[in-house]
C-alpha cells in the first residue's frame, strides 16, 4: 500500500504523551511508519496510554540518533515549521503538501518531519528538507499541539490519496537524501580546496547553494556529473600547487 511509504518523523519529542497521541492520529489516517529522533522518554507508559489502541505503531516505531538516519532512502522530505527563516525555503500549504506526497509515494519513501514542541526544527534540520509546510492558524493564537499538526497533515495525505491517487512523475526522481548530502559535503570541500570560500565563514554560502541545488532536484546521474566536475576542479588546483612548488 503506497501510504506505507510515508514516514512521520518526530525530532527530540520531550513529552512521551505527544508521541502516543501522534501515533493515534497516524492510525486514524492509515499511516503506520513512525520514526523518532532522540526522544526524551521512550518507550514510556505515557506514550502507550495516549496511543489509545495504536500501540502497535509504538512497538514498531524506529528510534534513531539523527534526522539524516531517519530520512535515509527518501527522495522527498517535507519539514513542518511555523517560523520564518532568514534563508527562504520553498513553502507549501498542507493541501499542496499532500498532493506532493501522493505524487511521489508510489515510487519512493517520503518523510514528513516535525520538530521539538517548543522550538520546532533547526536550520540545520531544515537543510535536509526539500520543502517547508506551514499550517494556517489564528495569527493571535498560532500554537498547535504536536499531535494536532500530525493529524492535520496526515488527514490531508489520506484525503489526497483517496481522491486522486498517486500521479506518476515525469522523468527521474531526485536523488536520495544521503546521496545529495554527499554531494553537498563534496561541494563544500571543493570550495575550500580551490580557495573560493573560507570554511570558517562558509555556512551562509553553503546554505544558499544547498537551496539552489535542492530546487533543481538533481537525480543520481546528474549528481554524479556534478561531482565529477568538482573532482576535476580539485585535481586542477592540486596540479597548480604541485607546479608552483616545483618552480
Amino acid at each position: 500500500m503506497p501510504l506505507s511509504r510515508v514516514r512521520i518523523v518526530l525530532i527530540a519529542t520531550s513529552h512521551p504523551g505527544n508521541i502516543g497521541a501522534a501515533a493515534r492520529a497516524m492510525k486514524n489516517m492509515c499511516l503506520d511508519k513512525l520514526v523518532l529522533v532522540r526522544p526524551r522518554l521512550f518507550p514510556h507508559e505515557g506514550a502507550t496510554a495516549r496511543a489509545s489502541g495504536a500501540g502497535e505503531l509504538l512497538e514498531n516505531a524506529r528510534c534513531v540518533d539523527s534526522l539524516e538516519e531517519a530520512v535515509t532512502g527518501c527522495r522527498l522530505v517535507i519539514g513542518a515549521s511555523a517560523r520564518l527563516r532568514t534563508i527562504t525555503w520553498p513553502q507549501m500549504t498542507p493541501r499542496e503538501t499532500a498532493e506532493k506526497v501522493v505524487s511521489h509515494y508510489d515510487e519512493t519513501d517520503v518523510a514528513l518531519v516535525f520538530g521539538r514542541e517548543h522550538s520546532g526544527l533547526t536550520n540545520e534540520e531544515l537543510d535536509l528538507c526539500h520543502y517547508l509546510v506551514n499550517i494556517p492558524t489564528n495569527p493571535d493564537f498560532s500554537s498547535l499541539n504536536l499531535a494536532m499538526a500530525v493529524q492535520l497533515l496526515a488527514y490531508e495525505v489520506l484525503l489526497a490519496s483517496n481522491e486522486v491517487g498517486p500521479a506518476k512523475q515525469q522523468g527521474q526522481l531526485p536523488a536520495e537524501v544521503e546521496k545529495f548530502e554527499g554531494f553537498i559535503q563534496h561541494l563544500e570541500q571543493t570550495l575550500t580546496d580551490i580557495d573560493f570560500s573560507d570554511p570558517r565563514k562558509s555556512d551562509k554560502l553553503i546554505r544558499k547553494l544547498r537551496r539552489f541545488f535542492m530546487r533543481a532536484a538533481p537525480d543520481d546521474e546528474e549528481l554524479n556529473l556534478l561531482r565529477g566536475i568538482l573532482s576535476a576542479a580539485q585535481g586542477r588546483k592540486s596540479m597548480r600547487r604541485d607546479e608552483t612548488s616545483k618552480g
